[in-house]
């Protein structure tokens, strides 16, 4: 059970990761420099992006989660796991407006199937 909720923090980081860098990548500073050539300095004005910082940190902070995760599970029980990052994402994105269809819910509760069958194995 404890390594279950070290999958579901790491799963969780990850998501909070991608909306920190599309927020990152949504601000007028990141959208100027890429609008520019790209060169060393632009991966600086990007990367230097509080958001984009922060999502890249929280990845890394996921990953090390996730590795706890592999010490303890085999990877074809511990990886399918990451389906219910699909799930966060589509209940993060619907909670931030963002548009969510029937048939991305259904992709979703098909990836949910597939996790709890793995789960069982």
């Amino acid at each position: 059970m404890k390594i279950l909720f070290l999958a579901i923090i790491s799963i969780a980081l990850s998501v909070t990761a991608q909306f920190s860098l599309k927020a990152g990548m949504s601000e007028e500073g990141v959208r100027a420099a890429l609008a520019q050539n790209y060169s060393l300095r632009t991966l600086w004005d990007v990367l230097r992006n509080r958001y984009i910082f922060g999502g890249f940190l929280l990845y890394g902070l996921g990953a090390v989660a996730w590795l706890g995760v592999l010490s303890k599970w085999d990877v074809s029980k511990a990886y399918p796991l990451v389906g219910l990052g699909f799930v966060f994402t589509v209940g993060v994105g619907y909670l931030l407006g963002e548009q969510v269809t029937l048939p991305r819910v259904i992709g979703v509760a098909l990836i949910c199937a597939g996790v709890f069958v793995v789960g069982k194995s």
